[in-house]
């Protein structure tokens, strides 16, 4: 019992070896730890220290297109319909039409208007040269009065006529100068009626009216076509029937002019402290998630989107907790889409504010 088994002692040695081997393996790793988690820490935090608040980003972004509401000019009844619902067309096709029946008998009625005037005008001119007969009729007719006033005049003189004679020779000579006067404004009325205004210089007022009463008339014939004033894709098309009335003003179709778009960014009014026009953005768009479109900040706007709104809120009351405000900025998109964008749809904008610190 005294003697050791001398398995047994070989066993513990080998033992005591396996279990040393770990150990001397985390006593030599321990300094490359001890050193290089510090190191990344390091590194990690400078990362942040540089790079943070170089960027400002949003989700609350959508993009926009120029919408032109197309309405009629005149009144009337739909005859034909040249577009369907998201069709794309060219400035200057054809929208509709309205009936162009009432509008082409404006234009005779003030066809007729010009030709009524112009019969008056030879009117007038012919009463203006009759007047001047009548000018010389009268200048004759006080010649013989005062011829006839002179001779009465010397045989009373001579006591070879009455007084009253006289005096009857005196009243035809005063009434032949009145019908000259007569004739003389009958002249000056019927020269006034021939005379033109300083606006329409060398014509005749009635015929000037008259011509632009067909002017007017043939402007409202033409507009009875409606056409696309810009390029792009109609919409709201339902009001497009034929046979329903179409009231003026009132808008008939739109049409998304989508090869014009931007983003409408609402960017956290704390975001904004550093955010200059001109500074390089990216945009990102939920439908298209490979997608990302180079852009600008293009304009930032003068007020929050709640100071547009129908209902402004109002602060001044006792329960008012403050809200972080949202400002919209205008983002142009410097690329073209290799996706047709649509108008409305979300996006996400990053914007970086390095050049405005």
């Amino acid at each position: 019992m005294a003697d050791a088994d001398p398995q047994r002692t070989l066993h513990a040695g080998t033992i005591d070896a396996t279990a040393e081997a770990p150990v001397a393996r985390r006593r030599r790793w321990r300094p490359l730890l001890m050193v290089s988690v510090p190191l990344l820490a390091a590194i990690v935090a400078g990362w942040f220290w540089f790079t943070a608040g170089r960027t400002v980003s949003t989700d609350n972004a959508y993009v926009a297109q120029d919408k032109v509401a197309v309405s009629a000019d005149v009144a009337g009844r739909i005859v034909e319909v040249g577009v369907t619902e998201n069709q794309r067309v060219k400035a200057g096709d054809l929208l509709f039409r309205i009936d162009p029946a009432p509008y082409r008998i404006a234009v005779e009625q003030a066809d007729a208007a010009i030709a009524g005037a112009q019969v008056q005008l030879t009117s007038l001119q012919s009463d203006y040269r009759g007047t001047g007969a009548d000018i010389v009729a009268a200048r004759d007719a006080i010649q013989s009065a005062k011829e006839d006033y002179d001779r009465q005049a010397e045989l009373m003189r001579r006591g070879f006529t009455t007084r009253a004679r006289l005096q009857q020779a005196e009243h035809a000579l005063e009434q032949a100068r009145g019908r000259l006067g007569n004739a003389q404004a009958e002249a000056d009325k019927a020269q006034a009626k021939l005379s033109t205004g300083s606006a329409v210089p060398g014509a005749n007022p009635a015929i000037a009216a008259a011509r632009v009463g067909r002017d007017k008339a043939a402007l409202d014939l033409s507009r009875t076509v409606v056409r696309a004033p810009v390029g792009g894709t109609v919409s709201q098309t339902d009001r497009l029937q034929v046979g329903q009335m179409m009231i003026t003003g009132l808008p008939a179709v739109s049409i998304v002019a989508s090869d014009t778009s931007w983003v409408e960014a609402n960017f956290k009014e704390t975001d904004l402290q550093h955010m200059r026009v001109g500074q390089p953005a990216e945009v990102r768009f939920d439908a298209f998630p490979g997608v990302t479109l180079k852009g600008h900040v293009q304009s930032i706007g003068a007020g929050t989107g709640s100071e547009f709104s129908v209902l402004p809120a109002q602060n001044a009351t006792g329960n008012w907790v403050k809200v972080t405000q949202r400002i919209p900025v205008r983002i142009a998109i410097d690329q073209k889409s290799p996706r047709q964008l649509i108008a409305g749809q979300s996006a996400d904008v990053t914007v970086d504010v390095r050049s405005g610190r």
